[in-house]
C-alpha cells in the first residue's frame, strides 16, 4: 500500500506553509513522525522592517553607517531579495516594510515634476563619521555628491521594473510589501521643477500628492503606505497642522491613486510618533482605504522584557475598527546569532490580542539586515543576515505564527543545520548566552538606540562608565530597581521594592557561566565538513562572546553597587570589593574583545551608536577601576540620575 502526505489550506500561502513543514520534517529525518494537524496564525501579520539604503540621493535613517553603505548595491540585486523572501516564507513572515526618508525620486516618475526622477544608483566615496544628525537632517551634503561612484547604471524605467519584480517575488511567497516615510524630507527633489526651499509651499504639497498617486498606480502589488508626522516638519508645527499637511498629500494622493480600482486592498498606517491620536483620526476620517496605527512597542529594545508596558495608555483607544501595528525594534544585537526560545515565546505571548493589534514589524534603525559585512569571513557573495542569523528569525517568525510550537521543533532545525553535533547542549548554551541582552537592558535602560547599545556598553556620545551605572535608570515597568533606589532600601534595612541590581548581576553571571561550561564539550564536536564547521565555529564564537559580555556586565553592576554604598557610608571595604569586581570586569571585557575580533571586523560606524571599537574600549573599561580607586564619599549627587526618557510616549 502506498502512503502519501496531503497538505491542504484555505489559500496558496497556507498550502505553502504546510509544504514547508513537510520539507523541514524531511530535512530533519522526522517525516515518519508527522501526524494529522491543523495550523493557523495567531498574529495575522508578521513583518520585517528595513530602513532601505536606496541611493546617496534618497537616503534612509540608517544610511550614515558602514552597514548601509556596504549594502546600497545589494538593495538593487534580485538574488538578494529572492534569498530574503525565501527565508521569510520559511519562517512564516508575511509582510515587509521598506522605510526611507524620501524614496520617490528612486521609485517613480511624476509627470508634473519630470526632472525629479533619478537614473542610476549612487554612493558617496567620502569616509563617513559619527557627526551626522540624529533627526535625518543634512544627510546629503555637497561634498558627498561631488565625490560619488555609480554602483549601478540603471534608468528610472528600469528601476520601476526592478521594484515591480521585487514586489511580485514577495507576493509569490505570501509577503505583502509596504513603504514607510518620515516627513517632510525632500532629498533628491530639492530645487528641481521649481520646488523651493520652503517646505510649507503649496508646490511641495502638490509634489507629494502626485508622488503618492504615482506610487499606487505604478505598483499595483503595493499593499499600503506608512507615514510619520516626523522630524522633517518645520519647527513648532502643531499636530493638527502636520495632520492637515499629511492629509493633503498622502490622504489625497491615496484617493487619486485608488480611483478606478475600488476593490483594491490597500492600507495607510500612521505612526503614533510626534503627533496625537485625535489629530490623526480627525484628519483621515474620509480616507478611502483601511487605516491602522503603528507604535514602538518596546521603543528600540525588544530584547528587554517579555511584556513592555509602554503601550498600556494606547490600548483603550484601540479596537477592531482601529488597530495598531507594533514596531519591534532590535537595536540591541547586530553582531551575534541570538537564540532563546523561552524569551521569544514569552514576548510573543505577551503581545495584545488581535482585536487591538494588526501585526508587527521587526527590524532596526541602527543597522541594515542586508548581506553581512561585520564578519571577517570574506566569502563572496556574503550571506544574508537572515541566513546567518537563521535561528533568531526562525524563532520570531514561527512562534508568532504558532506561539505553542514545541521547543523540539527548533531543536530539530538545529540538528538539521549542524548534523553530527550534540543538539541539546548547543541549544542550552545558546539560550544561556543570549539572555545577556534582555537582562542587562531591563536594568540599564536607554529608550532609543542613540542612548543604549548593549554590545558595546555605550551610547552615541561614548562609553558608559562606572559613574553612569551608579546613576543609571532601569526600564520602566520592568520591576527592576536602579542602584539608587536599591541603595536607599539597603541602607534603611527595608525589603527591596523589586528585582535588585545584585540579583541582576547574579542572573547574568549564572547564565554566562552555564554557557561557557557547555562550550567546553561543544568545541570538541566541531565537524570536519568545512562548510558546516565554519558556521558552527562562528556560532560557538558568538555564544562565547555573549557569555563573556554577560560576565562583564555582572561584575560591573556589582562594582557599581559597592561604589554606591561607599559613596553614602565611606566604608572602605566597599571600595576594596568594587575594585575586585571591576578588575574581573576588565578581564571579562578583554576576553570578550578577543573572541569578538576572531570573527568580526572593528572598528565599525553605526549611524545611531557612533564608531564602535570593542578592543579599543578596553581602555574605557580600565578607567572604571581608576574611578573606583579615587572615589570619595559624597562624590555622587542623586540629581545626576540618568533619566533616559519616554521617547515613544503616547499622546491623545
Amino acid at each position: 500500500m502506498t502512503h502519501g502526505i496531503l497538505v491542504s489550506g484555505p489559500d496558496p500561502v497556507g498550502v505553502m506553509y504546510g509544504g514547508l513543514d513537510v520539507a523541514d520534517a524531511i530535512r530533519s529525518g522526522s517525516v515518519t513522525n508527522l501526524r494529522d494537524s491543523v495550523h493557523a496564525p495567531t498574529i495575522l501579520q508578521r513583518g520585517i522592517k528595513m530602513n532601505l539604503p536606496l541611493d546617496l540621493r534618497t537616503p534612509s535613517y540608517s544610511d550614515m553607517s558602514d552597514a548601509s553603505q556596504a549594502n546600497i548595491p545589494v538593495v538593487w540585486d534580485l538574488a538578494f531579495w529572492q534569498a530574503t523572501f525565501d527565508d521569510m516564507a520559511r519562517n512564516r513572515f508575511n509582510a515587509i516594510s521598506f522605510w526611507s526618508l524620501h524614496p520617490f525620486p528612486s521609485l517613480v516618475r511624476v509627470p508634473e515634476f519630470p526632472h525629479v526622477a533619478l537614473d542610476d544608483v549612487w554612493r558617496t566615496t567620502i569616509k563617513l563619521n559619527a557627526h551626522y544628525s540624529d533627526q535625518g537632517l543634512d544627510f546629503v551634503r555637497p561634498e558627498m555628491l561631488a565625490h560619488h561612484e555609480v554602483v549601478k547604471t540603471i534608468s528610472i524605467d528600469q528601476k520601476i521594473a526592478f521594484w515591480q519584480t521585487v514586489m511580485r517575488m514577495a507576493q509569490e511567497r505570501g509577503i505583502a510589501v509596504y513603504w514607510f516615510t518620515w516627513n517632510i524630507f525632500t532629498y533628491g527633489a530639492e530645487g528641481k521643477d521649481g520646488l523651493p526651499a520652503d517646505k510649507r509651499s503649496p508646490l511641495w504639497t502638490a509634489y507629494f500628492r502626485a508622488s503618492i498617486r504615482e506610487m499606487i498606480r505604478t505598483y499595483p502589488l503595493l499593499a499600503g503606505l506608512g507615514i510619520t508626522a516626523g522630524e522633517g516638519f518645520p519647527e513648532k508645527m502643531k499636530a493638527d497642522e502636520k495632520e492637515t499637511w499629511l492629509w493633503n498629500t498622502y490622504g489625497e494622493g491615496i484617493r487619486e491613486g485608488l480611483q478606478g480600482t475600488p476593490e483594491r486592498p490597500f492600507r495607510l498606517i500612521h505612526r503614533c510618533h510626534m503627533t496625537g491620536i485625535e489629530a490623526m483620526r480627525n484628519a483621515f476620517r474620509d480616507l478611502p482605504c483601511g487605516f491602522d496605527l503603528s507604535f514602538k512597542y518596546a521603543i528600540a529594545h525588544m530584547y528587554s522584557v517579555p511584556k513592555p508596558t509602554m503601550i498600556t495608555p494606547l490600548l483603550p483607544h484601540l479596537s477592531p475598527q482601529l488597530r495598531s501595528w507594533l514596531t519591534l525594534r532590535n537595536d540591541d544585537i547586530y553582531s551575534f546569532r541570538w537564540a532563546d526560545v523561552d524569551y521569544a515565546r514569552a514576548f510573543i505571548q505577551g503581545i495584545p490580542p488581535e482585536d487591538k493589534i494588526a501585526g508587527f514589524w521587526m527590524g532596526c534603525d541602527g543597522y541594515f539586515w542586508g548581506r553581512d559585512f561585520l564578519s571577517s569571513d570574506t566569502t563572496d557573495p556574503r550571506p544574508t543576515l537572515m541566513h546567518q542569523q537563521w535561528h533568531s528569525f526562525a524563532l520570531w517568525g514561527r512562534l508568532a505564527y504558532e506561539p505553542d510550537l514545541p521547543s523540539s521543533v527548533f531543536e530539530s532545525l538545529t540538528a538539521a543545520r549542524f548534523p553530527g553535533v550534540e543538539t541539546k547542549p548547543l541549544v542550552q548554551a545558546w539560550a544561556y548566552a543570549s539572555r545577556t541582552f534582555p537582562i542587562i537592558t531591563r536594568f540599564f535602560w536607554g529608550d532609543i538606540d542613540v542612548r543604549w547599545f548593549p554590545e558595546a556598553c555605550r551610547r552615541k556620545q561614548g562609553f558608559y562608565h562606572l559613574r553612569d551605572f551608579v546613576g543609571g535608570e532601569s526600564m520602566p515597568g520592568s520591576g527592576v530597581m536602579n542602584i539608587m533606589a536599591w541603595r536607599a532600601d539597603f541602607l534603611a534595612g527595608r525589603p527591596p521594592g523589586g528585582t535588585t541590581p545584585r540579583e541582576i548581576a547574579e542572573s547574568l553571571d549564572y547564565n554566562a557561566t552555564r554557557a561557557l561550561d557547555l562550550l567546553v564539550g561543544l568545541r570538541a564536536g566541531i565537524t570536519k565538513n568545512s562548510t558546516i564547521a565554519k558556521e558552527y565555529q562562528a556560532t560557538l564564537e558568538d555564544i562565547e562572546s555573549m557569555a563573556h559580555l554577560g560576565h562583564y556586565y555582572a561584575e560591573k553592576v556589582q562594582g557599581a553597587c559597592d561604589i554606591a554604598i561607599l559613596d553614602k557610608t565611606g566604608d572602605e571595604k566597599f571600595r576594596s570589593s568594587a575594585i575586585g569586581h571591576l578588575e574581573k570586569a576588565l578581564s571579562h571585557w578583554t576576553a570578550y574583545a578577543d573572541s569578538y575580533v576572531r570573527h568580526h571586523v572593528q572598528p565599525v560606524l553605526y549611524n545611531r551608536a557612533g564608531v564602535v571599537d570593542i578592543p579599543h574600549q578596553t581602555e574605557d573599561v580600565r578607567r572604571d577601576i581608576d574611578m573606583a580607586r579615587s572615589w570619595q564619599k559624597g562624590d555622587f549627587q542623586e540629581t545626576e540620575l540618568l533619566r533616559r526618557g519616554t521617547e515613544a510616549g503616547f499622546t491623545k
